[in-house]
């Protein structure tokens, strides 16, 4: 009978155990605080405080949020697929916390023979990616595995019984599957450029010829753009829009079950947000540090260039968390309007544009931004002479501001001098804090 042990283990398989430990407990907590930036930057925009009561600064906020979805009462209403009520929330979760594990986190790392746990696993040394998996189908792995946070909203919808929550369901899928066309063109429009798909490439590329924002910045807009559509953020949230469909696809969930939703949300942002830094910030390259070139190899680079491509994903993920407070929510039909008229021809023109510069050898940032600027005048050009309907146009009303009667002359900023002051005192007397004010 052939023993179990000892354990014979290759050195890319222990660090991507390491890496896998370690990243989902760093994603988890990204999430959490990613929750608390958002909660934070949305007073500091709207004037208030924020979290200030549980811990300094409110720190320990995303810890009483978790253990108040824990005791809270787990409820499912009648009528709704209890399986599939069920797995909806874990089909959502599991992709969101999966397509991160392509992604090279620190480059690359050498590992000496050794053996661990007193002979029970010994690890064959060698050299070895920082990433939960070394494969060569990089890029490929993380659109299909992005592709299937559809079927989760789709579950969630179907499952709760309930007209509002199948329309953000609904809502959610058409969005998730149109916004992919414009986002694989952007991904494409960069693998033309550098000629192949593994997530490390990407990186030693940018690190020789620059940053591909610099190259492609319209690949760039349309990918972020994309990203922000399939996560459902703002200003493209219509699939939980509350003010048409209550809650969307949730709208029946509570307790833990409701959390996982929650949590989806910001583990595919942090996810989208690290592949954006990959594919056009140059993943953990930083110009003019050595440890961060691709060709620095040890613990010490590697731990630099964890800390650098985290703090691009975080720093993409502020950015996502300013607009979303300072953009409004446009109609669900400008949504679609946006991606099947405007960003997959740009995405197709793109993609053409750098065929062409490729073909011609001509690949350099200078001839590439050329080619963008030229691609943006086209567009202006072109837009004005496209056909176009507006099914939503104002309606003229007799009496309204936008028809006046005849001889009536309609007002509709504030008239008195006291509604144009911006202090609520009476022009006068003095201004005086408010009582308790700080």
């Amino acid at each position: 009978m052939t023993s179990l042990w000892p354990i014979e283990m290759s050195a890319q398989f222990f660090v991507g155990l390491i890496v896998i430990v370690t990243f989902i407990h760093v994603s988890l907590i990204i999430c959490a605080y990613a929750v608390y930036a958002e909660r934070k930057l949305s007073a500091y925009i709207q004037d208030r405080l924020g979290p200030n009561r549980v811990g300094p600064l409110g720190l320990l906020q995303p810890l009483a949020d978790g253990l108040k979805f824990i005791v809270k009462e787990d409820f499912a209403p009648k009528g709704v697929d209890l399986a599939l009520f069920t797995i909806a929330p874990c089909a959502i979760m599991i992709p969101a916390l999966v397509g991160w594990a392509v992604i090279p986190w620190g480059g690359w790392i050498e590992i000496p023979d050794m053996s661990l746990l007193w002979g029970t696993v010994n690890i064959t040394g060698g050299t070895a990616l920082v990433a939960a998996s070394n494969v060569d189908i990089g890029i490929v792995f993380l659109l299909a595995v992005a592709s299937l946070g559809v079927y989760g909203v789709t579950l969630g919808g179907w499952a709760s019984f309930n007209k509002y929550s199948m329309l953000g369901g609904l809502r959610a899928t058409a969005g998730m599957i149109s916004y992919e066309i414009p986002m694989g063109l952007s991904i494409l429009a960069v693998i033309l450029l550098i000629g192949n798909i593994r997530a490390d490439a990407l990186i030693e590329s940018q690190a020789q010829h620059g940053w591909m924002i610099l190259h492609q910045p319209l690949a760039a807009l349309l990918f972020f753009v994309c990203i922000m559509a399939e996560g459902n953020r703002a200003p493209f949230d219509n699939a939980e829009c509350e003010q048409e469909i209550v809650g969307g696809y949730h709208t029946e969930y509570s307790s833990m079950r409701f959390a996982l939703f929650f949590l989806a949300e910001y583990a595919h942002l942090t996810t989208a947000s690290a592949f954006f830094a990959l594919l056009f910030l140059g993943g953990y390259h930083l110009p003019l540090v050595g440890w961060t070139s691709p060709e620095a190899v040890g613990l010490g680079p590697a731990l630099l260039k964890f800390g650098v491509l985290v703090g691009k994903a975080v720093a993409a993920i502020i950015f996502m968390i300013i607009l979303r407070w300072t953009l409004p929510r446009i109609r669900w039909d400008q949504v679609m309007k946006l991606c099947w008229n405007s960003l997959i021809p740009i995405g197709i023109l793109v993609v053409i544009g750098t065929a062409v510069m490729v073909y011609l050898g001509w690949t350099g940032v200078v001839p590439m931004l050329l080619m963008n600027l030229a691609l943006v005048v086209v567009i202006l050009i072109a837009a004005p002479l496209l056909p176009r309907t507006d099914v939503n146009h104002r309606v003229r009303m007799a009496g309204s501001r936008f028809m006046p009667l005849e001889g009536e002359r309609v007002v509709t900023g504030p008239r008195t001098r006291q509604a144009l002051r911006e202090s609520s005192v009476p022009e006068g007397a003095p201004d005086r804090p408010l009582v308790g004010a700080s």
